[in-house]
């Protein structure tokens, strides 16, 4: 009888693990990261170049360009560089009919192109440097980063420059949202991005463990400097390789939940589990700074077991898959048979019961957050909110993704295909004829 209580405490206590964790990370949606009440801009502007990576983007480029463009304020003035890594599409001509000299092209060519969006980020790094160098402004300009999907949203780069009044912060993530959400797969990536994803850089910020993601990052260029002539890497999530790096070489990294920035949901249920495959796998080769992570004192304690934790998920996602399956076979299996596997399973009376709590711990995250996704943001009705929650669990697809990107690993794959984008409207109609500034790469190299 003994051990039959134990087990079914077990058993209860590890059904409750999830939902709690989830209960808990809502709670830091509303705890605000704040920049520091501090300042070394001496009322400077704060001039952003905002780099877009473009391999093949002809559906989406012409947009993203334009709301870059339209960032800018007189605190915050602003220049473009797309870096054509080796496009075969219509690219280059859609590019060409942006009307704007902020705009700078920076072309790159076989054998150079193509390899890998750290490649292309280093050679805008390297232009950029030595601009900086030659117009004094070195010291105080920002480096962005936008997809070809993405849409700062207007106001952002103040919010961002508030954070690198800190002369110790030396990078910035901002806020991600999804724009195409009228999708119920793209709706369910936005309540993944604007919340829970939000929460948790809000907790890591809170802790000292924020991290740089793909889309929406900001560095100082002098911290980008520190990490020599090729910052970002050939790592299959190179974003956050560079915030780990920035962290090992005491640069703070903040997270403003304030600024957002908004990029393209898939609707494809397989390129996103090829889409996370890569973002575990990735964090599998991470996994190499652990080691500086623990040995290094610009890292606290707290944070380094935040760090931990994030690194170690795709390990630790694979085993607990294994035995959540189990106990949910075995528990199928009791109410099947009425055999309770030596007090393993509830049965009998107890049975309906059983069935409830593994129910309420399914579904309560993902009301959780759907009521979060309602307060929040409040542009989407309660009841498509709510819905969205309900197919949270859909996100188990997470599950399958890390076990691909296990199996890539050990394998030594480290390959990856870009995510198609889709048509939008924005894209249809590219303008007239303009004059964006065109950068020969041999110029830069």
């Amino acid at each position: 009888m003994r051990d039959s209580t134990n087990w079914a405490s077990l058993m209860l206590v590890l059904l409750l693990l999830w939902p709690c964790y989830n209960l808990v990370l809502a709670i830091f949606t509303w705890w605000r990261p704040r920049p520091a009440a501090i300042s070394d801009h001496n009322g400077n502007s704060v001039p952003f170049w905002i780099v877009v990576p473009a391999l093949n983007e002809e559906r989406v480029v012409a947009a993203t360009v334009r709301a870059a463009l339209a960032l800018e304020e007189p605190r915050t003035p602003v220049r473009v560089l797309v870096v054509d890594d080796g496009s075969d599409d219509r690219t280059p001509e859609v590019l060409a009919t942006i009307d704007d000299p902020r705009l700078y092209v920076l072309r790159r060519e076989p054998p150079n192109a193509r390899k890998g969006k750290g490649e292309a980020l280093n050679a805008a790094y390297t232009f950029i440097r030595d601009t900086a160098r030659r117009e004094g402004i070195f010291d105080r300009l920002i480096v962005g980063v936008i997809d070809g999907d993405g849409r700062g949203v207007s106001g952002m780069l103040g919010e961002v420059a508030s954070y690198f009044a800190d002369p110790a912060v030396g990078g910035v993530q901002s806020r991600v949202r999804i724009h195409n959400r009228d999708r119920l797969l793209a709706f369910l990536q936005d309540l993944e991005f604007s919340c829970i994803a939000n929460a948790s850089q809000i907790l890591r910020d809170s802790v000292g463990s924020a991290e740089l993601g793909g889309n929406g990052q900001f560095v100082r260029l002098r911290s980008l400097a520190t990490l020599g002539d090729a910052p970002w890497s050939s790592c299959l999530v190179e974003d956050l390789e560079l915030g780990l790096r920035m962290h090992l070489a005491g640069h703070r990294i903040r997270y403003a939940s304030k600024a957002t920035i908004t990029q393209q949901g898939l609707v494809d249920v397989s390129r996103m589990v090829r889409q996370r495959a890569r973002w575990a796998q990735g964090n599998l080769q991470c996994l190499r700074y652990v080691p500086k992570l623990i040995g290094t004192p610009t890292v606290s304690s707290l944070a380094l077991l935040e760090f931990l934790y994030y690194l170690l998920a795709p390990w630790l996602i694979a085993p607990v898959s294994l035995l959540v399956l189990g106990l949910a076979a075995l528990t199928a299996a009791g109410l099947a048979t009425g055999y309770d596997f030596d007090g393993f399973v509830a049965t009998g009376p107890s049975g309906p019961l059983s069935i409830a709590i593994w129910l309420a711990a399914l579904i309560f995250p993902g009301v959780v957050w759907g009521l979060v996704h309602r307060i929040q943001n409040a542009d989407e009705p309660l009841g498509r909110t709510l819905l969205v929650g309900l197919a949270y669990g859909f996100l188990v697809i997470g599950i399958a993704a890390t076990w691909r990107a296990l199996g890539r690993h050990l394998t030594g794959r480290n390959s990856w295909a870009k995510t198609e984008r889709l048509v939008e409207e924005d894209d249809k109609d590219v303008g007239n004829e303009g004059n964006a500034v065109s950068c020969a790469e041999s110029s830069v190299t």
